[in-house]
């Protein structure tokens, strides 16, 4: 299970590593437009290009966390550090599902679900 957990939770940080890449470098591009279900227009506004830079940094914030999880931190942090983390996902997916899209619950919160359960079971 220790090698399902760890496949998991380095999923979901590279899911949102993808993620920021996205927002904060490729926010007008037909992959974004078609993720997001965002119009080309609206994603060039020079105001919508700096908050989806801003959203796609605190994605990164969330993969940086995650990898720190895996391969940085003590064994004994390594846990806590791992589950705050993917909190963080799960609460922003459920954020999401309400406010933007009910994909996003799907595509982001349930890998960082089964991480959390993954990780509780080592």
């Amino acid at each position: 299970m220790e090698i399902v957990a760890f496949i998991l939770v380095l999923l979901v940080a590279v899911e949102h590593f993808y993620i920021l890449g996205l927002e904060m470098f490729f926010s007008t591009s037909k992959t974004a437009q078609k993720t997001f279900g965002l119009d080309e227009a609206f994603l060039k506004q020079e105001s919508v290009k700096t908050l989806m830079a801003n959203q796609g940094l605190y994605n990164g914030f969330l993969a940086a966390g995650l990898l720190w999880g895996l391969f940085f931190a003590n064994p004994v942090s390594a846990f806590s550090i791992q589950l705050f983390f993917l909190s963080c996902v799960i609460v922003a997916a459920v954020y999401g599902y309400f406010t933007a899209s009910k994909q996003i619950l799907l595509k982001q919160g349930l890998p960082a679900i089964l991480a959390v359960i993954a990780v509780l079971m080592v």
